[in-house]
């Protein structure tokens, strides 16, 4: 099989693996306890807590760990809220958010808040004049990706946390599919919340971290004993943290080789696939993610793309689902203009470090032939075609 949907999942490093077995086998104590079996535990994490500061240029003690991203969105946005002046009673995400945050913004829309949507453009990008436009002294938050998970698009990260500070709002970033391949500085952007997972990390799953920069206050989503200063309750993930501490080491040390090595592998498919009849790249053609490739076909469903590159032992995602449960329209597509047709015609293809040239030529060698079957079969095709 041929992996391609690093954006559903990532492996775990083999390096990482063997990380965290000894806190499972051998330092398995828990981290709070006084006697000596809590000490090689409570020094793993603060290790791992170390390690992914260095990662995003961010102090140990302003990394807090979760179960993931998705925590880690809603304790930023839920967590720093009830500290914003009370009249600021609007919050602002983007169109290109993951749908993690578009809950957590429906949720707060159901709380009194007015939550806005950052308008994008035809690739995916959010525009900075409309934002400036609806973005002033009544916003609380503003919560942006630093790319677009779907389309991979790269958004204008300076204007963006210049119209935060400006308007005085607090800047969450979504850094969860950037930062294994892409250089990022925490302090220097002056970003105020943003959050991790640790599989995007090519970390074990269940793990993630939110960054808080020294000084913004927040108030805790679950309670009980006080972990992680009393932002996080709950028995630590030991195991789990010293693996995500490990990826994002070996992250940092290979992420030029990594960068170098995806879009190597990206411009072979774009050299490979551009070349089909009907195929168009979704999102920035060039300012985008090293591992994204999202392309969409004419006359083409995305589902059944999926299951007949499945049946030829490849494994991809598709813009016209979030998952297999929901079949709708992407959300993001749809708010780049892409008639429902054309959105239903996407597949993303999200390559890991992992990936090998090879496996792209198999890719590039099954797709004509999907393509002209699933072609034949489409009663659109055949009457434009004259048939």
């Amino acid at each position: 099989m041929v992996y391609f949907d690093a954006s559903s999942a990532m492996p775990t490093r083999p390096e990482v693996i063997d990380a965290i077995v000894q806190y499972m086998r051998d330092d398995f104590g828990n981290p709070a306890s006084i006697h000596s079996w809590g000490s090689a535990p409570k020094r793993g994490m603060e290790r791992a807590r170390e390690e992914i500061g260095k990662l995003i240029n961010a102090m140990p003690e302003e990394i807090i760990f979760t179960s993931g991203a998705t925590e880690s969105i809603n304790l930023a946005l839920r967590g720093s809220l009830p500290h914003t002046e009370k009249e600021r009673k609007r919050v602002a995400t983007s169109a290109v958010d993951h749908r993690s945050v578009r809950a957590i913004a429906s949720a707060l829309a159901n709380s009194g808040y007015e939550v806005i949507d950052l308008e994008v453009d035809s690739r995916g990008v959010i525009d900075v004049e409309r934002a400036d436009r609806v973005i002033g002294d009544n916003t609380a938050l503003i919560s942006i990706p630093y790319a677009s998970s779907e389309v991979g698009s790269i958004q204008p990260l300076k204007e963006l946390v210049e119209l935060a500070h400006r308007s005085g709002s607090l800047l969450h970033m979504d850094l969860t599919m950037a930062a294994f391949q892409e250089p990022i500085d925490v302090a220097r952007m002056g970003v105020d919340l943003a959050t991790l997972s640790s599989n995007d990390l090519l970390g074990p799953k269940g793990v993630g971290a939110l960054y808080v920069r020294r000084g913004v206050k927040m108030t805790p989503v679950l309670r009980g004993g006080g972990h992680e200063r009393g932002l996080r309750s709950g028995s630590e993930n030991v195991a789990g943290i010293v693996g995500m501490g490990a990826a994002a080491r070996i992250c940092r040390e290979r992420m030029g080789e990594v960068r170098d090595h995806l879009l190597e592998l990206r411009g072979r498919l774009s050299s490979g696939l551009l070349q089909i009849e009907g195929s168009h790249l979704n999102g920035h053609p060039t300012h985008r993610l090293p591992n994204n490739f999202n392309i969409r076909f004419d006359y083409i469903e995305g589902e059944s793309m999926l299951m007949l590159l499945d049946m030829n032992g490849v494994a991809v995602g598709t813009g016209s689902a979030c998952s297999s449960k929901n079949l709708e329209a992407s959300h993001t597509l749809l708010s780049m203009g892409l008639p429902h047709e054309k959105a239903h015609g996407s597949m993303q293809i999200t390559l890991n470090p992992l990936n090998t040239k090879e496996e792209v030529d198999h890719l590039i060698d099954v797709m004509p032939g999907i393509v002209s079957d699933l072609r034949a079969m489409s009663p659109l095709y055949n009457k434009e075609d004259g048939a």
